[in-house]
């Protein structure tokens, strides 16, 4: 991967939208209000669950701040998933709020986050596999009235494969380079920061490294990335902040060398 992680965030930002796009889309439901200063992007002590089922999440933070890349680690059913949806609007927080670049959108419903700058790649099901990969990125455009054709350029430019591939349908893809799609269709918003839910599965280690500098380059726009891996070693050596979850709960928080670092971490979560 590459060795470059002290100058993020001092690059272009063609691809990055500080302002958002709260102008473009509507709110769909709820209600959003100013709140005070923080991190740029902070799901704070979030409990809740899906409808009327139990809390999974229990009093659980976690942020990302402009440029840097936060990751989300854990043993399975930790609850990664689920903080990240929690974050995105997905479940019901039941007690605690999420608040974006000083705002409160705790109540605010997925569509309407998307509105205000969060881009989000779930895991699976997130490409269009019969059309192809030049209408998947436009899809990804639905939001903006302005002439996108630049921002297509530049995801062609961070992932050249898809430039080769733009005409062939995107169920036809490797895992990777359908990954590679759908990073590309959250980004194709312009988004103030990019949400990627395990981007990494189901790759080969080849393919992960090459995932995972994409992401570097992306986070050297301005973007925030807060991300949820299975691959908890190689994604704390490319973050800037790491929490681990255990039962829905914060176990350990820490910079990505802090806890690659941590005794305790490195026996229970990293394989010693």
């Amino acid at each position: 991967m590459s060795d470059a992680y002290g100058d993020r965030g001092n690059k272009d930002r063609s691809i990055a939208n500080p302002d958002g796009q709260g102008s473009v889309m509507p709110k769909v439901s709820g209600k959003s209000h100013a709140a005070p200063g923080g991190p740029f992007l902070i799901g704070d002590t979030m409990t809740g669950g899906y409808g009327k089922g139990p809390d999974i999440l229990h009093a659980c933070t976690i942020a990302v701040e402009k440029g840097e890349i936060a990751v989300i680690v854990g043993p399975n059913g930790a609850g990664k998933s689920t903080a990240m949806k929690a974050v995105f609007g997905m479940l019901d927080v039941r007690s605690g709020s999420v608040r974006l670049d000083g705002e409160d959108i705790t109540e605010l419903s997925p569509q309407a986050r998307v509105g205000k700058g969060m881009g989000f790649v779930p895991q699976t099901s997130n490409i269009f596999t019969s059309m192809t990969v030049e209408e998947n990125l436009e899809m990804g455009a639905f939001i903006r009235k302005d002439d996108y054709r630049d921002t297509i350029a530049q995801i062609y430019d961070l992932f050249p494969i898809l430039k080769d591939k733009r005409n062939q349908a995107a169920g036809e893809l490797s895992g990777g380079q359908r990954q590679q799609v759908a990073v590309g269709r959250a980004l194709m918003t312009k988004p103030k920061v990019l949400m990627l839910d395990e981007p990494t599965a189901g790759v080969s280690p080849i393919v992960m490294d090459e995932l995972f500098d994409r992401i570097i380059e992306v986070a050297r726009t301005g973007i925030p990335i807060l991300m949820v891996e299975q691959n908890a070693r190689q994604a704390l050596e490319i973050a800037d902040k790491g929490y681990v979850l255990v039962q829905g709960a914060n176990a350990y928080t820490g910079t990505g060398k802090e806890l690659l670092a941590d005794p305790a971490v490195r026996k229970s979560f990293l394989g010693g």
